[in-house]
């Protein structure tokens, strides 16, 4: 019996060209992430009711974080793909470090940078780190979302081998061995996407942004979780392959996010939500 596969969609690379102008679908879904994510930010701070009382953080503020969170998503990123996973290779070509249209940026590397992002512009402008660092978090499925559908369009980073029964196995042109594949780019975006931005929204509609960090704790351990499972299905970067008794590095590097996720959400939960703050007993007259 013939196996049936799903064809991949061959697209054009460039999204949008003008010219000589052109944007390739990898920037296109930052800069969307990064619009879509400031809009939607700005929705949040609106809604006092959200936050238990005036937001934390007004909307000019705001528009001022947006060029600080973008530069430590694209420095981290970039930072974190070089270290983590094809050091030796930049080491020989130093200069290619700089060379982002060519691909190989590292979630875990933008998100540390991010992190960076968030606490030097709370010190400089006085916010609270832990509510700069959800509403950051709420917004960032948007870009996952958007960054693993790029993936499947560039038909990169596609999955291990599936059997060919599997009714959505596809074979991407850039695969060599032309094995028919898990679309693994698909299940991150659904996971670290769609469900991460769904939970995190509930959460939010039930009063989460009320105790600082519970949203960004949450996130930071959910991802983790979302990581570990799609990369079951991710087939590794080939430069490393399968590391430490058979996980990979995306793996290896969520673990410590599941950890710092766990105890920032349960200081989270042990703070009173500061409008039932427990009042100070007075002695009777």
């Amino acid at each position: 019996m013939t196996p049936l596969l799903i064809d991949f969609p061959v697209f054009d690379p460039i999204a949008i060209a003008i010219g000589p102008f052109a944007i390739r679908w990898y920037a296109l879904a930052y800069i969307c992430g990064i619009v879509i994510g400031w809009l939607y930010a700005r929705s949040l701070l609106g809604k006092d009711r959200l936050w238990g009382g005036p937001a934390p953080v007004s909307l000019p503020q705001l528009d001022d974080f947006i060029l600080w969170v973008t530069l430590g998503i694209i420095l981290g990123g970039r930072t974190g793909y070089v270290l983590f996973y094809n050091l030796p290779f930049f080491i020989d070509h130093p200069l290619e470090i700089f060379e982002l249209w060519k691909g190989g940026m590292s979630f875990h590397g933008g998100f540390v940078g991010c992190v960076i992002a968030v606490i030097w512009f709370s010190r400089r402008n006085g916010l609270p780190i832990l509510s700069l660092g959800d509403l950051t978090t709420a917004v960032a499925p948007i870009g996952l979302l958007l960054g693993r559908i790029a993936n499947f369009i560039n038909g990169e980073l596609w999955g291990r081998a599936a059997d060919p029964s599997l009714p959505w196995a596809m074979i991407f042109p850039t695969d060599r061995a032309h094995l028919p594949r898990h679309p693994s780019q698909l299940y991150e975006a659904g996971l670290e996407g769609i469900v991460l931005f769904i939970v995190l929204a509930v959460m939010i509609r039930f009063g989460a942004l009320k105790r600082p960090g519970l949203i960004l704790g949450s996130f930071i351990g959910l991802y983790g979780v979302a990581r570990i499972v799609s990369e079951l299905f991710r087939e590794p970067d080939p430069q490393l392959g399968f590391l430490w008794r058979g996980l990979t590095m995306g793996m290896l590097l969520s673990v410590p996010m599941l950890i710092v996720g766990a105890i920032l959400v349960v200081r989270a939960l042990r703070k009173p939500e500061p409008h039932q703050a427990t009042p100070s007993l007075q002695a009777s007259p």
